[in-house]
C-alpha cells in the first residue's frame, strides 16, 4: 500500500496574502466624502469641481457594481424613489434627443449633473442599511458641520472680502463660510444641523456626549442667523416647528425631549446675543420691510411674473434644463445691468426649464419622500430608522421652505447632498436587533464575560 505524494510546504508570505475589503462602511465613506467635500470647493459651482463630483459619483458607483461582482451575488435595496428619479432622466435626455430645449448643451450637462445626483442618492442608499453606519454618518456630518461653522463664524468676525481670505470674487457676492453667497451656506446649514440636534433629543446619546452635540446644533444653528440669510431664518424657523410637532406628538417621554429643545433654543439664542450685536439686529428687523419692499414690486416678485409668462409660451415640456439663464433676457421686464442666471425661486425655475412634466415628476418624487418617512416615525426617539428619518427629513423641509426665496437646488453641492437626504427619508428602514434598542431604552451596559473569579 502506497502512501500519497506529500505536499510541499506553502511559504507563509504566498499562503495568506491579505486582501483589502470593500465593504459598505467603506462605500458609505467615500460617498460622505464627496457629498462633504462639495461644499469646500465653493459649493462645486466651478467646471472643475462639478468634473470632480460627477467623476466620484460614477467611481463609487463602478466600485459598489465591482463589490457585488467580487461577491457574486447582487444584494439590491429597493427605494421607493428610484421610479421618479428615472421618469425626470428620461425626461431631461428626451428634451435633448429630440432638441425641444433652448440650449442643447447647457441641457446635456446638466443632465449629466442629475444623473451623478442620481448615482450618490443610489450608493448611499444601497450602503446605508445599519445602525452602525446610521451612527457613522451622522458622526461624519456633526463633526463636519461644527469645523465648518466654527469657520464660517470666524470667517464672519475678521472677513477681508476674499474666499478662505485668499481667492478674490470675480463677480461680487456676500462671503460667508465656504459660499460665495450666504443664501447658500445657510442651506448647507439647514441640511446639517438637524443630525446632531435628532441625536441630542433621542436615545442614541447620553449624558455629556447629549451636552456635546446639542452644542454642536447650537453652533451650527446660530451661524445660519449670523450669516444674515433670511431665507435660512425662515427656513430654520419652519424646521423647529415640525421638531416640536413631532416632539408633541409623542405618547410618552413628551416633557423630556420638549424640554431639551427649548434649552437648545434658548443657547442659540444667547449665543446669537453674544455673537450677533447690532449687524443681526439690523438684518432682523429689514425682514418686515424687505418683504413689503417686494410685495409692493420688488425684483423677486417681478421674476417670478416673468417666469409664468415664459411657462406659459412652453407649458408642457419647458425651455429645457439649465436654460432659463439663455431664455430668460427675452422675457426680462425691468432694466438691470446684472446677469439675472437663476430664477430665485427652485420651483418656478423647475416649472419653466421641464414644463408640467418635469413639475409633476417632482410632486411625485416628493409626495413619495413624505408617504414613506411617515411609515417609520413611530417611537422615532428609540429607533435608528426613525432619527435618522427624521433628521434626513428636517434637513429637506428646509430646503423646501427656502427653495421659495432663493436658489439652493442650482447649486451642486446643496443639490446632491438634498437629494440624498430625500432618498435617506424614503428608504427601508435600518437592521437593528431588538437587544440592542432595549439595551439603549434603559440605558444598559452590557459587560464583557470574561469567566470565572480566579480562585
Amino acid at each position: 500500500m502506497s502512501s500519497a505524494p506529500a505536499t510541499p510546504p506553502v511559504p507563509a508570505s504566498v499562503a495568506k496574502v491579505p486582501q483589502p475589503r470593500l465593504t459598505n462602511n467603506v462605500l458609505l465613506i467615500g460617498a460622505s466624502a464627496v457629498l462633504l467635500a462639495g461644499p469646500l470647493a465653493f459649493g462645486a459651482v466651478q467646471p472643475w469641481a462639478v468634473f470632480a463630483l460627477e467623476t466620484c459619483a460614477l467611481l463609487l458607483l463602478g466600485l459598489w457594481a465591482y463589490k457585488h461582482w467580487l461577491n457574486g451575488a447582487l444584494n439590491l435595496c429597493d427605494n421607493a424613489l428610484y421610479p421618479p428619479m428615472t421618469a425626470f432622466f428620461a425626461l431631461v435626455l428626451f428634451q435633448w434627443l429630440l432638441g425641444t430645449t433652448a440650449y442643447r448643451y447647457l441641457t446635456y450637462t446638466h443632465l449629466l449633473l442629475y444623473a451623478a445626483y442620481g448615482m450618490l442618492a443610489f450608493v448611499v442608499t444601497q450602503t446605508l442599511r445599519r445602525y452602525s453606519q446610521f451612527e457613522l454618518f451622522a458622526k461624519l456630518v456633526t463633526g463636519y458641520g461644527l469645523v465648518v461653522a466654527s469657520f464660517a463664524v470666524l470667517q464672519g468676525m475678521a472677513p477681508n472680502g476674499k474666499l478662505y481670505w485668499t481667492w478674490p470674487l470675480e463677480q461680487g457676492g456676500s462671503i460667508y463660510g465656504p459660499y460665495v453667497n450666504r443664501n447658500h451656506y445657510a442651506g448647507l446649514m439647514e441640511m446639517l444641523t438637524p443630525f446632531p440636534l435628532v441625536l441630542a433629543v433621542t436615545q442614541f446619546t447620553d449624558g455629556n456626549r447629549k451636552i456635546a452635540v446639542a452644542g454642536v446644533a447650537a453652533v451650527m444653528a446660530a451661524s445660519i442667523f449670523l450669516s444674515g440669510s433670511r431665507g435660512g431664518m425662515a427656513a430654520f424657523v419652519a424646521q423647529m416647528v415640525l421638531l416640536s410637532v413631532l416632539l408633541v406628538r409623542k405618547r410618552k417621554g413628551t416633557w423630556k425631549q420638549p424640554l431639551l429643545l427649548g434649552g437648545f433654543l434658548a443657547v442659540v439664542i444667547v449665543f446669537l446675543v453674544w455673537m450677533g450685536g447690532n449687524e443681526l439686529t439690523r438684518r432682523l428687523v429689514s425682514i418686515h420691510s424687505s418683504a413689503r419692499e417686494e410685495l409692493s414690486g420688488g425684483v423677486r416678485l417681478t421674476i417670478d411674473r416673468d417666469c409664468l409668462r415664459m411657462f406659459i409660451k412652453r407649458p408642457l415640456l419647458g425651455w429645457g434644463l439649465g436654460a432659463f439663464p439663455i431664455v430668460y433676457p427675452e422675457f426680462r421686464s425691468f432694466y438691470t445691468t446684472f446677469f439675472v442666471n437663476q430664477a430665485h425661486n427652485d420651483y418656478l425655475q423647475l416649472l419653466v426649464e421641464t414644463g408640467l412634466a418635469g413639475f409633476s415628476i417632482a410632486i411625485w418624487f416628493l409626495l413619495l419622500v413624505f408617504r414613506h418617512a411617515k411609515s417609520k416615525l413611530h417611537n422615532w426617539t428609540e429607533t435608528a430608522s426613525g432619527a435618522m428619518t427624521v433628521a434626513a427629513l428636517l434637513g429637506c423641509v428646509g430646503i423646501l421652505v427656502h427653495s421659495f426665496l432663493d436658489f439652493n437646488l442650482q447649486i451642486p453641492a446643496n443639490a446632491a447632498l438634498f437629494y440624498v437626504l430625500c432618498a435617506i427619508a424614503a428608504s427601508a428602514p435600518l437592521q437593528e436587533s431588538h437587544r440592542k434598542r432595549v439595551l439603549r431604552r434603559h440605558n444598559l451596559i452590557v459587560q464583557p464575560n470574561l469567566g470565572p473569579p480566579a480562585s
